[in-house]
């Protein structure tokens, strides 16, 4: 079979993306608490090891931008740990992409320490408006992300 005629895996709804990140202890408050912000740095670090893994440059006419980020802090993560990121796709519109983000320290099975959402939309940069979501780039994601269970 010739490898340039084989389809791509298509991003879909239920794909999850997981990636660890150690603490730096740095990040923490007096209180050895992660300081909120680091929450969203660390959601910034997945997500972006997520683009550059699928191969993504920083295009001069399209590309992603980040719509939305919230964050529910649920339990105050402390230094030293390594946090497990999962990003999970709950949605697919035309230009934008909706997940929920897990952040969960590893080797703690007592449930997640917060729980994100993410949009991400596709945009043409010199429009200054959304775009669809071109195939190719679906296609690079689809290989970042492991299937729906």
């Amino acid at each position: 079979m010739n490898p340039d005629k084989t389809s791509a895996r298509i991003l879909a709804v239920g794909d999850i993306h997981q990636v660890e990140l150690p603490l730096r202890w740095g990040d923490s408050d007096a209180l050895n608490h992660l300081n909120n912000a680091m929450y969203f740095r660390l959601m910034e670090e997945a997500r972006i090891q997520i683009l550059y893994g699928a191969g993504f440059a920083l295009p001069a006419d399209q590309g992603l931008i980040l719509a939305h980020a919230s964050c529910d802090f649920l339990r105050p993560l402390t230094y030293p740990a390594n946090v497990r990121v999962t990003h999970k796709l709950m949605r697919i519109g035309r230009s934008s992409v909706e997940f929920e983000l897990l952040l969960e320290k590893v080797g703690d099975e007592g449930g997640p320490y917060a729980r994100a959402r993410n949009v991400l939309v596709w945009m043409d940069y010199v429009a200054n408006a959304s775009a669809p979501w071109p195939q190719e780039v679906m296609a690079k994601l689809g290989a970042m992300f492991k299937p729906a269970a």
